[in-house]
C-alpha cells in the first residue's frame, strides 16, 4: 500500500510579544507531520523536526512538503533520522519540497542524510524561492547504497533536483539522474560514478549552500568562502571544494566513502556561516545528539 502525505508549514514573526517571536504552524495529511515548535535559541528562531512515521519511502509513495517563511521569521527544519528510499517493485517514490522565503526572513533546511537502497526507484526535488533580502542555509547529504554495510547501489533509478531561485530568476539549478535500469544508460552511469569526472568511485556526496535573494556583496561573499575553507582539510586527495557559481549563492561539495565525516564538515561550516552571516551561534538541534 502506497502512502501519500503532505505537510504545509507557515512561519510568521510575531512582533506583539516583548521580543520578536517566530511562530510555526502546520497542516498535514497522511504520514508526514512536525513535532511541536522548539526554541533552544530563544523566541526568534523556531526549530521544527519533520517526522515520517513509516520510517522509509517505497515505490508509489508520494510526500509533498511546502514551507512559507514570512518577513522577519527564522525557521530551522530538520529530521530525527535518515531519509530512506527503499527497493521498489517498479513504481517510483516521490518526495518534493517547495519553500518560499520572504524578504528579511531566514530558512535553514538541514535534514539528516538520504540513503538510497539498492533497487530503489525514486525522485527527490527541492525548490527554494527567495525574495530580495531573504537568506537561507541548506544542505543535502546523499549516500548510494549502505556504505557502512558495504551495500552498493547497482539497480534502480534515482533522480534529484535542487533549485534556488531569486530575482535572478534562477540562481542555481541542477538535476542528476542515476539510471541503472535502462540498459542503454546503465553502463554510462557506472562509468561516470567511477570516473574523476563523476564521483570518482565514492558513494557519498555532500552539498552545502548559502543563498540570498539579493546579490551578495563581494566582501561578504569572500568572508563566507574563507569561513568554509577554514574548516576544510588540507589533504590534496580529499575531493572537496567551495565556490560561488552565482552572485546569489555559495556552494560547497565533498565526496567520501562514509556519511559521518562529511556530516561533521557540513555541521562545522554551517556553524561558521551562521556566525559570519547572521551573528548567530552555531546552535544545533538537540535531535542530532539523540
Amino acid at each position: 500500500m502506497a502512502w501519500h502525505g503532505s505537510l504545509d508549514l507557515h512561519y510568521r514573526c510575531d512582533t506583539d510579544s516583548p521580543a520578536p517571536r517566530t511562530t510555526g504552524r502546520g497542516v498535514h495529511s497522511g504520514p508526514l507531520r512536525v513535532l511541536r515548535s522548539l526554541y533552544p535559541e530563544g523566541p526568534g528562531i523556531c526549530h521544527h523536526v519533520l517526522v515520517h512515521p513509516p520510517g522509509g519511502i517505497v515505490g508509489g509513495d508520494e510526500l509533498a512538503l511546502k514551507a512559507q517563511v514570512d518577513a522577519g521569521a527564522h525557521a530551522l527544519l530538520t529530521t530525527p533520522g535518515a531519509t530512506r528510499f527503499y527497493r521498489s517493485g517498479g513504481e517510483t517514490a516521490v518526495q518534493t519540497l517547495n519553500a518560499r522565503v520572504a524578504g528579511g526572513a531566514r530558512l535553514e533546511w538541514l535534514p539528516l542524510e538520504t540513503l538510497v537502497h539498492d533497487g530503489a526507484r525514486a525522485r527527490n526535488t527541492l525548490r527554494f524561492e527567495l525574495a530580495p533580502g531573504a537568506e537561507m542555509i541548506g544542505w543535502d547529504l546523499l549516500a548510494l547504497g549502505l556504505p557502512a554495510a558495504g551495500e552498493t547501489y547497482a539497480r534502480g533509478r534515482f533522480e534529484q533536483g535542487i533549485e534556488v531561485s531569486s530575482a535572478a530568476p534562477v540562481s542555481w539549478l541542477e538535476r542528476g539522474v542515476l539510471d541503472f535500469d535502462d540498459p542503454r544508460h546503465a553502463p554510462c552511469t557506472r562509468r561516470l560514478l567511477a570516473s574523476p569526472l563523476g564521483w570518482a568511485g565514492h558513494t557519498v556526496l555532500a552539498t552545502l549552500w548559502f543563498a540570498s535573494g539579493s546579490p551578495l556583496a563581494a566582501a561578504r561573499r569572500d568572508t563566507l568562502l574563507d569561513a568554509a575553507r577554514s574548516h576544510m582539510t588540507a589533504d590534496p586527495l580529499q575531493p572537496l571544494g567551495v565556490t560561488a557559481p552565482h552572485d546569489h549563492v555559495i556552494v560547497l561539495r565533498m565526496l567520501g566513502a562514509r556519511v559521518e565525516p562529511l556530516m561533521q564538515l557540513l555541521r562545522s561550516v554551517r556553524g561558521g556561516w551562521r556566525r559570519q552571516a547572521w551573528g548567530c551561534e552555531g546552535a544545533e538541534p538537540r535531535v542530532w545528539r539523540t
